[in-house]
């Protein structure tokens, strides 16, 4: 595989290079399917780095050993390899970790320091209630739009790319990185269509209605319910205007610093206490681009944007699944947001 340029090398990160589509600037520019197209053909595996990170555990690991491992390579999540069954059985996720904490904080028969002793399998098995758990993979020469489909389809954030032929996992596939690979060639070679110049609001691409947040006085248990029973991946922490952003991957590092027997903390203390691995809050307003939009969240490399007014008052979020769906999957006629 070849290496693309050394200046985009530097800020983006390596690709391989691929052959695009031929095109007629011309015709393309009013047509919307121009980046669906694009994605239909390429595989996921132009889209896997030539060098990157990744981390496999063992069911049979401590569930301590694997929350250090992933705070310590900065890491959201690693695929499962039961070595009884010989195949890969799931995936160990952020999600895992605060399932369990909301589940059992407030149990007077679990003791959370007991809880991460046990092996990855128990947790699955006992405190998951996820033995049959199936994992969603994608194949190497899949197409970019059929990974898109399915991260999200299947609202997840993973997707293991796996050799059918080895059964190994080459890589995991994120929205950031497919959005990564798509804006280096919109930069580059493909031609900009007239909707990437109007308002984000206007587009109506992302929430603007009913977003989750939480007040800086309110707990961090409370936070946590929340992205339990909204499924969000990350919560404006307000008081009145935005302060913050609490993440999911913030609550991994409670297991690092062994304070998640405190969930009653405030969120402002909890915001406090972070030492390491902190996405700042970018945000963008309603009369800015699609464009601007998307040139902000990949160059930031953040997983969304919080839509604020004059006042940072939060007024939507826009997320990579949001831009994904708009500029892929709308296009095909797919909704794959909806519940």
């Amino acid at each position: 595989m070849g290496a693309a340029g050394s200046s985009l090398d530097s800020h983006f990160g390596a690709f391989p290079t691929v052959d695009l589509l031929p095109c007629r600037p011309e015709a393309l520019l009013a047509d919307t399917t121009v980046y669906l197209n694009f994605m239909k053909s390429h595989t996921c595996y132009d889209a896997i780095p030539i060098s990157c990170k990744l981390v496999i555990f063992d069911t049979t690991l401590q569930v301590k050993k694997a929350f250090f491992a992933l705070v310590a390579n900065g890491l959201r999540a690693a695929p499962l390899w039961d070595s009884k069954l010989q195949r890969f059985v799931g995936m160990l996720t952020i999600t895992d970790f605060i399932n369990i904490l909301h589940c059992y904080y407030k149990s007077p028969m679990v003791q959370m320091y007991g809880l991460e002793s046990h092996k990855i399998e128990t947790w699955r098995d006992v405190y998951l209630k996820s033995p049959t758990q199936f994992l969603i993979s994608i194949s190497p020469q899949a197409s970019l739009f059929d990974a898109i489909y399915s991260l999200l389809r299947y609202k997840i954030h993973r997707l293991p790319v796996i050799d059918p032929e080895s059964g190994n996992v080459l890589h995991i596939l994120t929205h950031k990185r497919i959005l990564k690979f798509l804006h280096i060639f919109v930069s580059q070679n493909l031609p900009k269509l007239a909707f990437l110049k109007r308002p984000v609001q206007e587009l109506g691409i992302g929430t603007f209605r009913n977003i989750a947040t939480v007040h800086q006085t309110s707990s961090l248990y409370e936070a946590l319910s929340i992205f339990v029973e909204r499924r969000v991946s990350a919560l404006p922490v307000v008081d009145g205007q935005i302060v913050a952003l609490y993440s999911r991957f913030d609550v991994i590092n409670l297991a690092a610093q062994k304070t998640y027997n405190n969930l009653d903390m405030t969120m402002e203390e909890a915001i406090r206490g972070r030492t390491c691995c902190v996405e700042g809050v970018m945000k963008c307003y309603p009369d800015e681009s699609l464009e601007t939009v998307i040139d902000r969240i990949v160059k930031a490399e953040v997983h969304r944007l919080v839509l604020v007014d004059r006042l940072d008052v939060v007024k939507g979020i826009i997320s990579l699944s949001d831009l994904l769906q708009a500029l892929v999957l709308t296009p095909a006629g797919i909704d794959a947001l909806q519940p």
